[in-house]
């Protein structure tokens, strides 16, 4: 018989739900992992005479899955939650947020907030997330060094902001950034049009031929409201939909947040460029945006992922709460209580997300020669009981404080609710002094 086979970690859970094979719920399993890949899932009796670990951790009441992906978000605006609530969209953007970033944002804003948006995600268990914000060369250096997989959009708009002076200097800075992160494993670089009614279409089709070149994702709030449909149909004539079209903006490497306005037109036009939604339900909620229909979009071979948008519009960064917003939502808005059953909405936060991004390869579902990239919940608190059902009882009750560990590509960015990359008594303190001016 040969010698065990030495590797760097094995994780034994009492259940591991890898996301792929489908609706796939392994019991007193175990995952093998070695310089940050995943090398195995298999029975535990068979992984302690196969592997000589360096280390061994004993799961026994916790479930393991993918660690989840954050699709959308504003990692700054975190210092600015709570700031202006309940308040429609464009009232909100117009009155409330772009005079407050117009007077606080700055590229230590944006560190410390984008900091701070990454405990939060680290604590409820996202792995990977989409950020697009003002100095994102703050962002992907935050991300770099605490470890995080992340795809940082640079943002892009018509009008001058704190961090540039138009769409020329926008993308001038972006590019730079792209060359900076071209060879990072962690840290992926992408295109941030703001949305339709803040680019023209002069900067939208240089970034539709610098996307395909470079091969590298446009991230854009798109169909969010009625009254963006309405307003672009009587300046340019047509859905915006059918203007980023036209521009050559809709392809595999686009990414359209919220998409809560769907007709036939919208709905042929994803399907036929490849292009992914990304759902935001309690942001979209917060703001009476309107309901993005999840299952009709499934139903026609649509990617859709998840994101939960930034603090300030939320109010938090929890995908386990936005799971069970997007489950429920989906079957109120279809008439279907079968809509978007748990494991479904299970990928939609992992694999799905992973695939909007171009990261299916290696993140997002707990398979051989995939990064390490794992997120354990524990079952065992009185609140999870009696418990028949690991992800039903992972997607409806609201369980994002009970993560335990998490960690990507192997390398441990929580244990024991103690984060490892990141310094929470800090990161309190400096929140807790932005409030102070920010809210003078």
């Amino acid at each position: 018989m040969s010698a065990p086979e030495t590797i760097n970690l094995l994780i034994k859970a009492r259940w591991i739900v890898p996301v792929i094979p489908e609706n796939k719920i392994f019991e007193d399993c175990a995952l093998a992992i070695d310089k940050g890949v995943i090398l195995a899932l298999l029975p535990q009796e068979e992984a302690e005479k196969r592997y000589a670990p360096a280390q061994t951790l004993n799961l026994g009441n916790h479930v393991l899955i993918p660690g989840l992906v954050n699709a959308h978000g504003h990692a700054g605006m975190s210092l600015l939650r709570g700031y202006a609530d309940d308040i429609p969209l464009m009232q909100w953007l117009n009155d409330h947020i772009w005079p407050a970033e117009g007077q606080w944002v700055s590229d230590q804003m944006v560190r410390d907030g984008t900091e701070l948006a990454m405990a939060e995600m680290i604590r409820s268990g996202t792995t990977c997330f989409s950020d697009m914000y003002f100095f994102p060369e703050q962002a992907a250096q935050a991300a770099q060094q605490a470890h995080m997989r992340a795809q940082i959009n640079f943002p892009i708009l018509d009008f001058p902001t704190a961090w540039g002076s138009g769409p020329e200097d926008y993308l001038h800075k972006g590019l730079a950034l792209h060359d900076d992160f071209r060879a990072s494993p962690l840290v992926r670089i992408g295109f941030g049009p703001h949305a339709p009614y803040t680019v023209s279409d002069e900067p939208l089709e240089k970034i539709a031929v610098l996307s395909q070149e470079l091969d590298a994702p446009v991230h854009i709030h798109l169909h969010e409201t009625a009254q963006e449909i309405a307003d672009s149909e009587q300046q340019y004539g047509k859905r915006p939909s059918v203007r980023l079209l036209e521009l050559g903006l809709m392809s595999p490497l686009t990414q359209c947040v919220h998409m809560t306005q769907v007709n036939d037109t919208d709905l042929a036009l994803l399907e036929q460029t490849g292009a992914h939604v990304i759902h935001c339900p309690q942001s979209n909620l917060k703001l009476a945006s309107g309901f993005c229909p999840v299952q009709k979009l499934i139903d026609a071979g649509i990617n859709v992922a998840l994101g939960t948008d930034g603090a300030a519009s939320n109010n938090d960064l929890d995908m386990f709460s936005e799971m069970q917003s997007a489950a429920l939502l989906a079957k109120a808005v279809s008439g279907q209580a079968d809509a978007l059953n748990a494991h479904r909405a299970l990928r939609m936060a992992t694999l799905d997300g992973a695939k909007a991004l171009g990261l299916e390869e290696t993140t997002g579902s707990l398979e051989v020669g995939k990064a390490a990239d794992i997120t354990a919940v524990d079952l065992s608190a009185l609140d999870m009981q009696p418990l028949y059902n690991p992800v039903s009882q992972l997607v409806y009750t609201n369980c994002g404080h009970r993560i335990s560990h998490v960690w990507v590509g192997g390398k441990a960015l929580m244990l024991s609710r103690q984060l490892q990359t990141l310094n929470e008594r800090e990161l309190i303190g400096k929140a807790r002094w932005w409030r102070k001016q920010i809210g003078r």
